[in-house]
């Protein structure tokens, strides 16, 4: 069956491994939410664990809710490059960060303009550097209650602990902090490299219920 996914920042490791082992539809049509991994990623760094957020252009009160699709990125912050430094900082010891770097720092190179399309893009990059397939379908309506798609749209709250059981992996700071489990795609992907894509095909995933 297809799953039901929120495109995010940089995907944390369970969502990719999600993408990575399933038939993937993305959600185009629902309401963006705060203190979601729609606009937010967590890697490792010499502090431990650490938040990238993307700001974005709040509408007022009287607009009411506003679609994902139409949430503006706020560029008047210069987030790219102290995302990108933030990047280089904690991964440039790690294995492979000098070899996606170059596939990598365009992203961060001009402004963009939406937080969905931004989002995608930022997976499809992942995707193709892991030689895997990019999701291509997408709703066109929404579905509270989705038909013949499993709902895997709860993998969107950032305040929600995952219960899977996620391998170690060695990470740059784990002799300080331990291993810091489901992190941004980046960290599997700067650490592990052409393995990435093995690992997480290899996760073991559940059910993937709410």
């Amino acid at each position: 069956m297809r799953l039901l996914l929120h495109p995010t920042y940089f995907p944390n490791i369970v969502t990719f491994a999600v993408i990575a082992q399933n038939e993937v539809c993305w959600e185009m049509e629902d309401n963006y939410q705060k203190q979601t991994y729609r606009n937010r990623c967590y890697i490792c760094t010499d502090k431990g664990r650490h938040l990238l957020n993307i700001p974005i252009k709040h509408v007022g009160g009287d607009h009411g809710r506003q679609k994902y699709k139409e949430v503006l990125v706020d560029n008047a912050y210069p987030w790219q490059r102290n995302h990108w430094r933030t990047l280089q900082t904690a991964y440039r010891t790690s294995p492979f960060f000098e070899f996606y770097e170059d596939d990598l720092a365009p992203l961060y190179g001009k402004p963009h303009k939406f937080l969905l399309d931004f989002n995608l893009h930022t997976i499809s990059n992942v995707c193709e550097l892991l030689q895997m397939d990019m999701p291509e379908a997408k709703t066109s309506t929404f579905e509270k209650e989705p038909k013949g798609k499993q709902d895997c749209r709860f993998l969107v709250n950032a305040k929600k602990d995952i219960p899977t059981v996620q391998e170690n992996y060695v990470q740059v700071f784990g002799d300080r902090h331990g291993f810091i489990k489901n992190t941004s795609i980046l960290d599997l992907l700067f650490n592990e490299g052409p393995n990435a894509l093995n690992y997480l095909q290899q996760q073991e995933l559940g059910s993937m219920k709410e």
